[in-house]
């Protein structure tokens, strides 16, 4: 298939299953289950650590400078993410002293990442298809935090953090432009960037199931 149809109908059919998991959470009221801005900012942490984990691993085994690098940036864009996350916390006056946001292990997703050997699967599944999760996460995350007058945490997502997210998600859209070229590549990007949105919906459902989270950010 010709590359750019490629990731245009890969795109297409993310989109299809990103739209389930934002139909999963726009059905849960504000006042509904367990919301708060500093759980919520808790669990961002878990995702922000395992971002930046996941993509610190896989510079290391990547054989192209460009995605090493690519992947290097995201490392200090998580890494950023999770100081400011932190010091919203604490202006919120919640105190991490001894807070491990890893406690209690990782997740399926950040387990089933670490699978991944192939350049062409790490970008699908990663880049292009964990960030744009994120993005959904996060404006849902936005908007219930204007919902409760939160203006300083809803400023902080939009201005900075959803917009290297969008960073990340165009990086991994340009890189799978260079190196999805084969059907079996193509392929194999398909099938990376099922399992992490499957993988993404089972954790929603785990989160409301086990303890009436929804909405929380990140992925």
């Amino acid at each position: 298939m010709d590359i750019e149809t490629f990731v245009k109908e890969l795109e297409a059919s993310n989109n299809e299953l990103l739209d389930q998991l934002r139909a999963m959470d726009a059905r849960k009221a504000f006042g509904e289950g367990n919301l708060d801005v500093r759980n919520l900012l808790k669990i961002a942490l878990k995702n922000e650590i395992e971002a930046a984990e996941i993509a610190a691993r896989w510079i290391e085994t990547t054989p192209q400078v460009e995605v090493k690098l690519a992947f290097a940036r995201q490392v200090g864009d998580e890494a950023k993410h999770y100081r400011l996350i932190e010091q919203r916390l604490k202006e919120l006056g919640v105190d991490l002293t001894g807070f491990d946001p890893l406690a209690q292990g990782y997740s399926p997703l950040f387990q089933y990442l670490t699978t991944l050997t192939d350049t062409v699967e790490r970008v699908a599944a990663g880049q292009f298809t964990r960030e744009s999760i994120a993005l959904i996460k996060n404006q849902q995350f936005i908007d219930f935090c204007e919902s409760v007058g939160d203006q300083a945490t809803a400023s902080l997502y939009r201005d900075v953090i959803q917009q290297d997210e969008r960073f990340h998600h165009e990086l991994g859209r340009r890189l799978l432009l260079k190196y999805a070229l084969t059907p079996e590549q193509q392929e194999r990007a398909r099938r990376a960037a099922a399992r992490t949105l499957e993988l993404a919906e089972e954790l929603q459902d785990l989160a409301w199931t086990k303890a009436r989270i929804h909405h929380a950010p990140g992925c």
